[in-house]
């Protein structure tokens, strides 16, 4: 079968040659690992938060001026929509000429109207059939489906991609994304065989020569097994999927004692994502990675993933 069996809606959309989508990671998904990615086919999202909040404007230009100077091809900013200075960077990333921006964690309401008056699609990152049928209704090109074996913020309702997808496919008439806990040709083909048009992934982009994480982290991600990730904050704050360690066994046994969000607050402190990623301090650090750590077995450049997702594919599909 050939790879132009990988064609589909989301391609249309955003102008790309595979419905390959590398996650927004804040602080990690840069200019230079996005221009890697649309350039080997896929979508690269720049997610512009990163340093203090006063630097998030001027960081966000800079990536994206990088990564353009890298490709010509299609670019994507990630924007939480709750989180501070959202509407300033939907406007620097318009103003850039960037043509997609996914948005998560808020009201599609907000700025999708905006974002289409002004020429840019906005795909939507959800967690719930419900909240999926709302951004719809809100007027976006596209909705993100991520399921609870994806890395990072999560949802409290525990709905695995498996059982998640296919609902939100259901649903709605727009194009769907799956994403969580995919990270081979395997789960492409079963994405789409749920009923989305193509994935998104971001775990699987971290281990790459590209990104800007620690080779500590990055070779963390290569010994994880299939139960070396968990699940902290379900009931202290935000939940979220972390590689096991030290840190995130301390998180979770103090969540099983009851202890405050004040106080799990304090043993997080405001540096742990900064041990992690920049020193690469692997038992104190938070690692946030996705179920698929399992199944990343080597660091390869970022378009190398793309290339051999497309290649691999084939073979899963003939071998069916």
């Amino acid at each position: 079968m050939a790879a132009s069996s990988l064609k589909t809606r989301v391609c249309d959309l955003l102008g790309i040659e595979y419905p390959i989508l590398q996650g927004g990671m804040g602080g990690i998904s840069n200019g230079k690992l996005a221009a890697a990615v649309s350039d080997a086919g896929g979508l690269g999202i720049i997610s512009p938060i990163s340093g203090p909040l006063d630097s998030w404007l001027a960081y966000e230009r800079e990536q994206i001026r990088i990564a353009k100077s890298l490709t010509s091809k299609p670019l994507g900013i990630n924007i939480s929509i709750a989180v501070p200075l959202a509407k300033e960077r939907i406007d620097l990333a318009l103003e850039e000429g960037v043509k997609l921006i996914t948005t998560a964690a808020g009201n599609p309401a907000l700025h999708t109207k905006y974002i289409k008056d002004a020429g840019a699609r906005v795909i939507h990152v959800v967690t719930s059939v419900k909240h999926a049928a709302r951004a719809e209704a809100e007027g976006v090109d596209g909705i993100i489906a991520s399921g609870w074996e994806g890395g990072g913020l999560v949802s409290r309702d525990e709905l695995t991609t498996l059982i998640l997808v296919p609902q939100v496919a259901d649903a709605v008439k727009i194009p769907v994304i799956a994403a969580g806990g995919i990270g081979d040709a395997r789960g492409l083909v079963a994405a789409l065989a749920l009923g989305a048009e193509g994935i998104q992934m971001g775990t699987r982009f971290l281990a790459t020569k590209e990104c800007l994480i620690h080779a500590n982290y990055k070779q963390a991600i290569l010994a994880a097994g299939d139960t070396d990730t968990l699940v902290v904050g379900k009931k202290s704050f935000a939940p979220a999927r972390v590689l096991k360690n030290k840190l995130s066994q301390e998180v979770q046994d103090m969540e099983s004692r009851g202890a405050s969000a004040e106080e799990i607050f304090a043993l997080m402190g405001t540096d742990r994502l900064q041990k992690g990623v920049v020193d690469g301090d692997v038992n104190d650090g938070s690692l946030m990675c996705s179920a698929a750590a399992g199944i990343i077995k080597d660091i390869v450049s970022a378009g190398e993933v793309v290339r051999n997702l497309v290649k691999e594919y084939n073979n899963v599909v003939v071998r069916l």
